[in-house]
């Protein structure tokens, strides 16, 4: 990519790279009705931050990498700007979140974001040799991207459950797909495996998401069922918990691996909001 964005040398490379970008801005901004929403109501209604979180950490990572490796504009273009989206999320969160939120949210932040990148540096940087370093680094990112591939499981274990796939929009399952094959097909020209690889699985749980959008597209009357006590109420509450709590770590995939963190916030959404459908005592 002779250090530019766009190189006659890799015209296709260059081609992906720009698509992956426009794909992925579309991405990272699509949480940003939730936080208007946040913003006008001056409460985060109990999301959690942890999803802006991982996806900040994931972000620096991936900027780390660019910065390593040679000829990776495309990546460091998208993640730098992921970081400044996920920045004003935190931001917000951590204005009008409650104390017990924000303490934990600046938790998760330091832990993550402070301590771990911090220790990612120190050892991809100063105790790794200079030739070594992309090798180390991208096989860091891989691994932290495929770790995270749990989380898709998540959200097609819940449609599944629920038989409603209300809340899983096939219009953003398409384009968190499409974001995959632009980035695979980036990393295949550019011979990048730690992008490529990723993005395989990130392809695979975008396309569950899709078929299942047409097989529940269409939700069944009888599985919606309205608790008439309070304690009916906490127990759907503490089942749907599980599940939410293993999507928190949303967000989770990289720019270049198709982030999920927009779908997984709507469900967030839509199962703890009674506005839109969710569980409300009588």
């Amino acid at each position: 990519m002779a250090g530019g964005f766009i190189s006659m040398g890799h015209p296709w490379a260059s081609a992906f790279g720009i698509l992956g970008n426009i794909v992925s801005f579309l991405v990272f901004l699509a949480p940003t009705p939730t936080f208007l929403r946040v913003y006008r109501k001056k409460s985060t209604e109990g999301f959690s931050s942890v999803p802006y979180v991982v996806a900040l950490f994931s972000c620096t990572l991936w900027i780390l990498y660019a910065l390593v490796k040679d000829n990776s504009r495309p990546l460091l273009t998208i993640n730098a700007f992921g970081c400044l989206v996920e920045s004003v999320y935190i931001l917000l969160y951590l204005v009008y979140a409650p104390r017990s939120a924000r303490l934990r949210a600046l938790a998760s932040f330091f832990l993550l974001n402070v301590a771990a990148f911090s220790l990612v540096v120190v050892v991809t940087v100063v105790l790794v040799a200079e030739p070594h370093r992309v090798k180390v680094l991208g096989s860091i990112c891989l691994a932290f991207s495929m770790a995270v591939f749990v989380a898709p499981m998540s959200v097609i274990f819940v449609v599944i459950r629920t038989k409603s796939a209300e809340f899983m929009p096939f219009s953003l399952s398409f384009f968190l797909t499409l974001s995959a094959v632009t980035w695979f097909f980036y990393g295949l020209f550019t011979k990048d495996v730690y992008v490529t690889l990723p993005n395989v699985g990130g392809f695979f749980f975008g396309c569950v998401q899709m078929i299942l959008y047409f097989c529940y597209r269409k939700p069944k009357s009888a599985s919606v069922v309205l608790p008439t006590t309070a304690a009916t109420v906490a127990a759907q509450s503490a089942e749907m918990e599980l599940p939410l709590a293993a999507l928190d770590a949303a967000a989770i995939l990289p720019a270049c691996s198709a982030p999920v963190l927009a779908d997984l916030q709507k469900l967030e959404e839509a199962v703890g909001s009674p506005r839109r459908g969710g569980v409300k005592a009588i």
